[in-house]
């Protein structure tokens, strides 16, 4: 009669844990969530003055436009290539700087609730017998496809070779479902969203897999 005993004891153990392990990973997540709005929002100001300067709305000879083609202009010269060789207008480079910096944010955030719904997930489901394990399944499953979409936003917008060792298990995890989804969706600008909507689509089947073991 120990045995059990000494197993559940074990167990409230490591739920106490993992909840105090959580309350700490959702205040920094919390804070970082904070942190990206502020960033955006500056950069918003920064760039917006910075189209303002490109456009010549405000005088290319004062100090404004001076400070901006120091300080500002040398960072966004990748982005500012990228969008020229794209058939793009140079100009509009501080706005495409800016949707990078927001859906990076966004990456950031989606790949930190991943790790923490692993967490909560396996934690959850140790306790819960048969219903657990098929939870367990579902979101791991889902939860590594929509890792391997992460990777594959961030290495297609990166432009960086999908052959790479760390990219390609990622693209053979993933093409099933890009493949038809480029066939309908058109590129934004110089940037695939198909990977963003394939995200949400994986979302919504996690949902329903669920459900069903609900039923």
């Amino acid at each position: 009669m120990a045995w059990p005993h000494l197993i559940d004891a074990i167990a409230r153990l490591i739920l106490r844990v993992v909840i105090a392990f959580l309350v700490g990973f959702d205040a920094v997540l919390l804070g970082i969530r904070w942190a990206l709005l502020v960033l955006a929002a500056v950069l918003l100001v920064v760039f917006a003055l910075d189209w303002l300067v490109r456009t010549r709305r405000i005088s290319p000879f004062g100090p404004v436009a001076r400070f901006f083609r120091r300080v500002v202009d040398p960072p966004l010269a990748p982005i500012e290539r990228r969008i020229v060789r794209a058939g793009g207008m140079p100009t509009s480079a501080p706005w495409w700087a800016l949707v990078a910096v927001v859906v990076g944010g966004i990456l950031l955030i989606l790949a930190l609730q991943f790790v923490r719904k692993i967490i909560v997930t396996a934690a959850i489901s140790a306790d819960r017998g048969p219903r657990g394990f098929y939870d367990l399944l579902v979101s791991w499953t889902f939860g590594i496809l929509e890792l391997a979409l992460i990777v594959r936003i961030v290495a297609s917008w990166l432009r960086i070779n999908p052959y790479q060792v760390w990219i390609r298990w990622s693209v053979s995890l993933t093409e099933w479902l890009l493949r038809p989804l480029r066939s309908i969706i058109p590129p934004f600008g110089m940037f695939d969203v198909s990977p963003l909507v394939a995200y949400v689509i994986l979302v919504l089947l996690e949902s329903f897999m669920h459900s069903i073991g609900v039923a």
